[in-house]
């Protein structure tokens, strides 16, 4: 193991850096894919965020895409002027509240039950999300061909009692068993047997073919916004990821990175800090046409159970995108794309479990029924902003009218 200073390098750190992958890869290739944001820009910000917060904060706190903006602009597919136009607002609006310490007033809303919930319904959906990947047909997201002389990913196993299940839910059948078996295995950390197996696979079934690994990084572009674009953006993404980002990224993952790291490590991670870390990022994200980004609670509890204990996992998952930014930016979609769908949903299915277990301090009846009421919601819209407004709603109503539960 080396260490310098409380940073520590070694093979447990670098296994939980690579935790929240099943979150980051699947929604930055899609931006990429689907809304032609820049490979190299994406990247690079990414790598610099996950060093800068690896540097100030010393624990592994996660960098993530902003689910809202990600889901509605692929769903919508939005131009990269309009997402980088959301970076921007974001960026400014989070660095306003974190300066005028408006995000401090705003704690009061987030009590123990309401964020205990958000943890929940996170852990929830992210368990929920890891099985629908383990059980696609498609081998790799990226839709490669080529399997087995020609044939595409999605063709079955042929042994005649496996016709009913995908070469990709096998694989992934074996990687939980295979991240089970070595979750608190040093030696042999659970993140990194899991996806090097999985790449294994997925270049023995062929996905190398006709794949191109071309060196190089793509040029980067600066934007200018405009009111138009602004505003556009304002109403389409900006709006609707708000609550997400304040209960989420902010709250939960501060509360989240207490009960994890205990109190005096976790004492630069305040709201304060998130949000004005959050604000920086993504005004730069939004410079260079790159990818919107936040902190997460369910991140956070990803590289904490596969083994991230310390700001090395930043530093060292922070360098591997840089590398692949600037290096391999033209082929990043072709390297990133050879971990299968089911592994990307393996690793998702445990940050899940991690971060619902955190419900296990709540013993009171009323707390309880607060924050299932608030998954329960979360899990049924996956909005964690609606499940945020009409749990707060319940409790007031609860508390207003004095019913006892």
């Amino acid at each position: 193991m080396t260490q310098i200073g409380s940073y520590k390098f070694d093979r447990m750190e670098l296994a939980g850096s690579l935790g929240d992958l099943g979150t980051l890869i699947p929604l930055s290739v899609a931006l990429i894919v689907i809304n032609g944001l820049n490979a190299t820009a994406v990247f690079l910000m990414v790598g610099l965020f996950y060093i800068g917060a690896g540097l100030y904060y010393n624990l592994p706190i996660p960098v993530q895409p902003l689910k809202v903006v990600a889901a509605i602009a692929v769903a919508s597919q939005l131009d990269a002027a309009t997402i980088a136009a959301s970076g921007y607002l974001m960026g400014v609006i989070l660095l306003i509240i974190a300066v005028t310490g408006i995000i401090d007033v705003l704690e009061r809303l987030f009590t123990k039950p309401i964020v205990r919930g958000i943890q929940l319904g996170l852990g929830f959906i992210l368990m929920i999300k890891g099985l629908e990947f383990i059980g696609k047909d498609e081998l790799l997201m990226t839709g490669l061909t080529g399997l087995n002389g020609g044939h595409t990913f999605t063709r079955f196993i042929e042994l005649s009692w496996l016709t009913w299940i995908s070469v990709n839910t096998i694989i992934g059948i074996f990687g939980i068993i295979v991240v089970t078996l070595l979750l608190t295995n040093r030696r042999l950390p659970a993140a990194i047997a899991v996806i090097l197996f999985g790449v294994l696979v997925s270049v023995g079934f062929g996905s190398l073919s006709g794949t191109s690994f071309e060196i190089g990084y793509e040029p980067v572009h600066f934007f200018k916004p405009d009111t138009a674009l602004l505003l556009n953006a304002l109403i389409l993404l900006v709006i609707p990821q708000i609550p997400l980002t304040i209960g989420n990224a902010v709250m939960a993952t501060a509360d989240t990175a207490r009960n994890l790291f205990g109190e005096e490590r976790a004492k630069r991670s305040t709201f304060r800090a998130f949000a004005a870390s959050m604000g920086l990022a993504n005004i730069g994200a939004g410079a260079v046409y790159g990818m919107p980004m936040c902190h997460g609670a369910g991140g956070l509890a990803a590289h904490y159970r596969f083994g991230a204990r310390t700001g090395g996992s930043n530093l060292m998952i922070g360098t591997i995108f840089l590398v692949i930014a600037v290096v391999f930016g033209k082929a990043a979609i072709s390297i990133l794309g050879l971990i299968p769908n089911s592994i990307l949903g393996v690793l998702l299915l445990f940050a899940g479990l991690e971060l619902a277990m955190l419900i296990r301090d709540i013993s009171e009846k009323k707390d309880l029924f607060i924050a299932f009421f608030i998954a329960g919601i979360g899990i049924a819209t996956t909005n964690m902003g609606v499940a945020f407004i009409a749990g707060m709603t319940l409790l007031y109503i609860i508390n207003k009218m004095k019913i006892n539960i």
